[in-house]
């Protein structure tokens, strides 16, 4: 029995009648890219290095997640990407429309129907299969950039480690304030042992990133790394034993759907009153087609 080769990239862009570089990265690009995933998986919760590129966004806003995407998407894929759940914000459509024009892939604001899904600052509030990818844009990969005095000292407390800037400051918090004061990009354990940034995810996502059945891939453009979480990898958030992360509380239920346990944010609803929404559109949208929540 004979397996069939890869189609290279000079046929995949031949068979889509262009002569440009297929999902717009050049393939040396793209091969550095896997590579830093490869060792990312390997090594859960691991900053990796990697060959940043210049794209068309601006880096801060996507670019690291851009490419994470572009470095895995094939013919076959459907792909939805979100801002803070919505996608038809500027950065959502314009990354869809370069996403799956580079690669002649399909496109979708369906959760259910992806293969691919590219975040910014939310996870969908659908559960995702196994056979679904989530890739989180970060703009911070370092968890530990507002205690330490620099990236030699961050390291060194990575290789050892040895978090307690972190837990200090976790302490501070909570002797001078009651409780934590991160509103998002609240650092992580995984497999309790390595300290994480998960993203400006708000602390609803945080609590809902543990044992995935599906991996996670979170890019930074600008600090070019990539980390990654396996299926199933055990993330709990940085806290005492005896104070644990609370997520947020919103004022009222979903206008829309009615949901009570959704992230939801403050809109402005009608005659300038101040209503509660799901921040997930896809996901508000879908309890209302089942009958609410």
């Amino acid at each position: 029995m004979t397996s069939t080769p890869a189609p290279t990239v000079a046929a995949l862009a031949a068979a889509h009648g262009s002569p440009e570089a297929y999902a717009y990265l050049d393939e040396d690009s793209k091969r550095n890219v896997r590579r830093a995933i490869l060792k990312a998986l390997a090594i859960p919760g691991w900053q990796v290095p990697f060959a940043s590129r210049e794209m068309p966004v601006a880096r801060g806003w996507g670019s690291g997640g851009l490419q994470v995407t572009l470095s895995l998407v094939g013919p076959g894929d459907v792909v939805k990407v979100i801002d803070q759940g919505d996608d038809q914000s500027v950065n959502a459509v314009g990354m869809r429309t370069l996403i799956s024009t580079s690669a002649r892939c399909g496109a979708t604001t369906s959760t259910t129907e992806a293969t691919i899904i590219q975040s910014r600052h939310r996870i969908p509030e659908l559960d995702l299969r196994h056979d679904q990818l989530l890739v989180l844009q970060v703009p911070h990969p370092e968890p530990l950039r507002r205690v330490v005095s620099g990236e030699v000292a961050a390291l060194a407390c990575h290789a050892q480690r040895d978090y307690t800037p972190a837990w200090l400051d976790l302490y501070d918090a909570h002797a001078r304030f009651g409780g934590a004061l991160t509103g998002a990009d609240h650092p992580v354990l995984v497999d309790g042992s390595r300290l994480m940034s998960p993203s400006p995810i708000p602390r609803h996502d945080v609590l809902r990133l543990s044992r995935r059945p599906h991996p996670i891939l979170l890019g930074a453009g600008r600090r070019a790394r990539v980390t990654a979480l396996p299926p199933y990898t055990s993330v709990q958030p940085l806290a005492f034993d005896d104070s644990s992360l609370e997520p947020e509380r919103a004022g009222g239920p979903c206008e829309r759907c009615g949901s009570t346990t959704s992230y939801r944010v403050p809109t402005e609803g009608a005659a300038a009153t101040r209503v509660w929404c799901c921040s997930d559109v896809d996901a508000c949208r879908s309890r209302l087609q089942a009958g609410g929540s």
